[in-house]
């Protein structure tokens, strides 16, 4: 195989916080095992081994939770000595964790910096906004441990970049949490989508078109305005779309308009084909007993991406459909007829692009005068 991405999780769900809106926490509640409990060394050097004389240009292992961090810095340890054992085929490979920064202290800082680990760090906004719905399993608030991780990073050189989780509150204060961001120094932002319950139920932070189609149009007039100044801020569904624009695919599995599955990896070494799906009718196999090759062509994966190539005929009727494609699968849900329904974003989505198209062709003819 020529590149493998995987994303692993070496302490399944279990967590040292209590966010509201935890997706995962939804996923373990719908399936016949809610909890695999922490990787053995086993499997950890299964995993590892059989990706590297697998592959042969391009490796990432990605840790996610839960929270990772609870496997122990000694898991991780382990993992950069085993990846250094097992790259027989000297494959460049890439270390990544996404990390509540709860338990971060300054001896994690210097191993994420000495072993070069990308690390995606969540953080809401300011106090007032991440500790309504970001809080520890004693009830408290995330935010003074979360700068404190912030200012181990950028004392030890951490590669980090922050991932918000866009809530009602969150897309009802667009821009007090960009200007918090940048007044910070944060300079390359994720903003994901609140996603709903698998039963659909609605709560206070739910996420609803209207407002995640103000939020867009803040965050766009925030993010054109600094492009524009020469004070850019890079916000990963935002660039995806100028690369759209300009003609490039987008290195987003969930804009692509079809499911570009990864292996998504349990503590007992189970293989899904993404985190958003770890279910027990995606279950792919198990990484200690079969090859990334038979995972790969299981026929588990080929029904989870032939589910997610249905287009409806709204959406391949709309003049923005080259720019949304419908949008990622698990926000299609609930499914009509054993097939996606329509994206519940589609209207902010619609709104959105007329607001911005114009502005995005700008960005896209001075990147490409940059170019030549």
């Amino acid at each position: 195989m020529r590149n493998i991405d995987l994303l692993i999780k070496p302490a399944s769900g279990m967590c040292n916080m209590n966010c509201k809106y935890c997706f995962y926490a939804d996923v373990g509640e719908c399936r016949d095992v809610k909890n695999y409990g922490f990787m053995n060394e086993q499997t950890q050097e299964n995993i590892v081994k059989k990706a590297l004389t697998a592959t042969e240009e391009y490796c990432a292992f990605g840790f996610q939770g839960g929270e990772p961090t609870l496997a122990g810095l000694a898991f991780y340890r382990r993992q950069v000595e085993l990846e250094k054992k097992y790259n027989i085929n000297n494959v460049y490979v890439v270390n990544s964790i996404q990390t509540n920064g709860y338990a971060i202290d300054e001896e994690w800082a210097r191993f994420l910096a000495e072993n070069r680990f990308l690390v995606g760090l969540s953080l809401d906004g300011p106090r007032e906004i991440n500790d309504g719905l970001r809080k520890d399993r004693a009830g408290d608030g995330s935010y003074d441990n979360i700068m404190r991780t912030v200012g181990l990073f950028d004392r030890y050189g951490v590669q980090y970049n922050i991932l918000t989780v866009v809530s009602k509150p969150v897309a009802l204060n667009a821009k007090k949490v960009y200007r918090f961001f940048k007044k910070n120094n944060f300079r390359y932002l994720q903003f994901n989508e609140c996603i709903d319950p698998f039963s659909n139920e609605k709560d206070d932070y739910s996420l609803r078109a209207e407002d995640y189609a103000k939020f867009l149009k803040e965050i766009f007039d925030e993010y054109y305005n600094d492009f524009k100044t020469n004070n850019y801020v890079s916000i990963r569904n935002l660039d995806n779309y100028v690369r759209m624009v300009y003609g490039e695919r987008p290195e987003s599995c969930g804009m692509c308009g079809y499911c570009t599955p990864y292996f998504l990896i349990e503590a007992n070494g189970d293989v899904f084909p993404c985190d958003f799906y770890v279910l027990d009718r995606y279950y792919m196999g198990n990484i200690n007993d079969k090859t990334y090759f038979e995972l790969y062509n299981s026929d588990h994966l080929q029904q989870f991406v032939q589910e997610s190539k249905y287009v409806m005929d709204k959406c391949r009727r709309c003049k923005w459909y080259r720019l949304c494609r419908g949008g990622c699968k698990r926000y299609r849900e609930p499914f009509v007829n054993g097939k996606p329904g329509l994206n519940k974003f589609c209207e902010a989505f619609q709104a959105f692009f007329e607001y911005s198209y114009e502005r995005m062709q700008d960005m896209v003819k001075t990147l490409s005068g940059a170019r030549r």
